[in-house]
């Protein structure tokens, strides 16, 4: 993530500076106001409003005072100083933030894109996790976009659906809301302030013509918070379930028309039901890739009928077919293997989540000066490896494990004493931000010697490097914590001291039935969010502190896999 050039505090300094100057041109303006003619006329007519009798005769004669005053050249001088005055310089960057402070729009651990939405419930739960969304509503509209300081209107199709309050806005039978719609376009035209429609849904044909900076065909991503298999039950029902993303009745094709409730289950669950019903399923049927990612990242295999599956999930993944043969099939496979479900959720993450769906929407629009970048949407995923090579030969191979990294990290935070490594300089060589940590004092503990490299990081998420991990671990690793908004994540530590994983797990009870995204009360931590490693605390007694632990299987490599590397945080 690109970021500002200033910090909050040099921020938040210059805005106090600039807002003294402000100060000291309002008392000048005020001191012009209290001899000008229209207030000293106001005046005169309250002093005779309070007293008629003596007030009003003597009205006329303030009256001519005043005008004769106001038409010479003292006057004009005065009018001529107050037009003229000249105001100081803004930075409109800390300008912007001043007005988000002072309006608490934003604070300063929050840094988030903020969109100013016209959207529907679903895709506000899908923006929720990425982005600060200020929602618009059509009786107050106007109101409330003048009050507030925005980088994004984002407009969803699926907003103008009957039930909404922007029901059928863009079409004949919506006039006022239509109008209401124009008026933000332009307004956010005049102050910068880019548009996006999203066609998640089918759109009335005038919606698009509205004047939006960009339209998108397609939907806001997957949102990984909101499907996932963290919830799933070790035991899934065994008949496929048929979900449709058609707005009018799901309607299965002719071969599979004739199944009955034993061979398919039709339903028909409402947006915020879908993740529980995909959840409790082994295997769906399905009629857009959409659909397919979201089977896919809860646990279940998917029959695509009618459309192609994304070219990065594999057959076992997203079978396409719309025969009774390929619905046994599917349903005989039961659900997602692990390694599949790693497999599946690891390219969702990287390629179509919902923080880089938006990331690329922002690519596509001007953002105004002082909204950040594009890249904003991702930085949540930004992450740093802490590591501590003994000597040159373990230095390279940090090095090596860092370049084939599919989400490669922000940072790299080392002991001083290691800067010096072949390793460390390849890393800096190579472009990546390298900090260095003073060494800690003889006989400090690992865990403080943790903390003293987190305390340096500047990314939310820290890596505990200790040895090769594979290319897939920053990216498994921060998918799950997506996934589950854990605090940790790591493979499970067994009662006896070990690691679970694929073999000795079994005294966890949930690993004999291949379950592996689940809470637990310890792990051996390989990704955690740097102010609970700063603690320098023991991983053991995190969960105690309220940390929510999340166990994965073994990290390390264990075969290959193709999962391609779409985007990753900047």
């Amino acid at each position: 993530m690109k970021r500002r050039d200033q910090s909050q505090t040099e921020q938040l300094r210059k805005a106090l500076a600039e807002r003294e100057a402000r100060l000291q041109e309002a008392q000048a303006r005020l001191a012009a106001l209290e001899g000008s003619t229209s207030l000293q006329v106001g005046r005169a007519l309250t002093g005779a409003a309070k007293k008629p009798g003596r007030g009003l005769v003597r009205l006329p004669r303030e009256l001519y005072r005043l005008w004769r005053g106001s038409s010479g050249a003292g006057g004009h001088a005065t009018g001529g100083r107050v037009r003229g005055a000249t105001e100081p310089v803004r930075s409109y960057d800390a300008e912007r933030q001043e007005a988000r402070l002072l309006a608490g729009q934003a604070t300063a651990r929050d840094d988030r894109i903020v969109i100013a939405g016209i959207l529907s419930a679903e895709a506000r739960a899908a923006l929720e996790h990425c982005a600060r969304i200020i929602p618009l509503r059509p009786h107050d509209v106007q109101v409330v976009f003048d009050s507030v300081d925005v980088d994004l209107v984002l407009v969803s199709a699926s907003a103008a659906r009957p039930g909404n309050l922007w029901a059928h806005v863009g079409s004949p039978a919506a006039v006022d809301r239509t109008r209401a719609l124009r008026w933000v376009l332009e307004s956010a035209a005049a102050r910068g302030v880019p548009s996006i429609l999203v066609k998640d849904v089918p759109a009335p044909p005038a919606l698009a013509g509205l004047g939006f900076e960009h339209v998108h065909d397609g939907d806001l991503g997957v949102p990984l918070h909101r499907f996932n298999p963290i919830a799933a039950e070790p035991e899934r029902g065994a008949v496929p379930v048929h979900v449709s993303g058609a707005a009018a009745a799901p309607a299965l094709p002719p071969a599979l028309a004739g199944q009955g409730p034993d061979r398919i289950v039709r339903a028909e669950p409402a947006w915020d039901g879908l993740p529980d019903t995909l959840r409790a399923a082994a295997s769906a049927v399905v009629d857009t890739a959409a659909l397919a990612d979201r089977a896919a990242a809860c646990g279940a295999r998917a029959l695509l009928v009618g459309a192609r599956p994304e070219p990065d999930l594999p057959q076992s993944v997203a079978r396409t077919g719309a025969g009774a043969e390929d619905l046994a099939r599917v349903a005989a496979a039961g659900p997602l293997t692990p390694g599949e479900l790693r497999l599946a959720l690891r390219s969702i993450f990287l390629a179509r989540a919902t923080p880089v769906r938006l990331a690329e929407l922002l690519e596509r629009v001007s953002l105004a000066p002082g909204s950040g970048s594009p890249a904003l949407p991702l930085a949540g995923r930004a992450v740093a490896v802490l590591a501590r090579p003994l000597d040159d030969t373990e230095s390279l191979a940090l090095a090596d494990d860092v370049f084939r990294q599919r989400h490669p990290p922000a940072e790299i935070v080392v002991p001083a004493s290691r800067v010096r490594f072949a390793g460390v300089e390849r890393l800096r060589a190579r472009g990546f931000a390298v900090r260095a940590v003073p060494d800690p004092e003889r006989g400090a503990s690992p865990y403080g010697e943790w903390a003293r490299l987190a305390a340096a990081a500047t990314t939310p998420w820290t890596a505990l490097w200790e040895s090769p991990g594979g290319e897939s671990l920053l990216a498994d690793a921060l998918c799950a914590a997506e996934c589950s908004g854990a605090d940790a994540v790591g493979p499970a530590v067994t009662a006896g001291g070990g690691t679970g994983g694929r073999s000795g797990a079994d005294d966890l009870g949930w690993a004999a039935a291949g379950q592996e995204y689940v809470f637990v009360s310890e792990v051996r931590p390989v990704l955690a969010r740097r102010d609970l490693v700063r603690k320098g605390l023991h991983p053991g007694v995190w969960s105690r502190h309220g940390a929510r632990l999340l166990a994965l299987g073994d990290l390390r490599p264990t075969g290959h896999d193709t999962a391609p590397d779409h985007a990753h945080a900047g």
